[in-house]
């Protein structure tokens, strides 16, 4: 189930396994997961997962929930920090610069949910008054 324009959407799933083809022949075996829509005109939704034969499918379900949250992640990133500002001409310099803003997007999300909401500044930080008695040095460092 998940959260829709115009309310909840429930979904079903199945997962079968199957054998994977390269250059016609059999490569390795995955799960192809499938999502489906309840109601009258149900679209469809298909996934490949690498996942051990013993994955319960509740466990892949739960995974296909997940990806909302990366892309939104990545999403915020990008705009809010940079993620796609970078100038780099080698893998090690593009690998720090992704790290280094995914850190950066955590450590921001960590500090709102501590903190709660924005402070009315324009600088859009957490206020003194918000921070006073919240929070003790061996929270920040935890």
């Amino acid at each position: 189930m998940s959260e829709g324009t115009k309310g909840p959407i429930v979904y079903e799933f199945a997962r079968q396994r199957v054998t994977l083809c390269k250059e016609g022949l059999p490569d390795r075996t995955v799960w192809l997961v499938l999502k489906r829509t309840v109601g009258a005109a149900p679209s469809y939704a298909y996934a490949i997962s690498n996942a051990p034969a013993s994955t319960p499918l509740s466990t892949l379900v739960w995974l296909s929930g997940l990806r909302w949250a990366v892309e939104q992640g990545f999403e915020e990133s990008k705009t809010e920090l940079g993620m796609a500002h970078y100038e780099v001409r080698k893998y090690a310099g593009w690998h720090h610069h992704m790290l280094t803003t995914m850190l950066a997007h955590f450590f921001l999300w960590h500090l709102k949910l501590r903190l709660g909401k924005k402070s009315p500044s324009p600088y859009r930080v957490a206020a003194a008054h918000d921070l006073r008695g919240r929070l003790t040095p061996t929270e920040i460092y935890e």
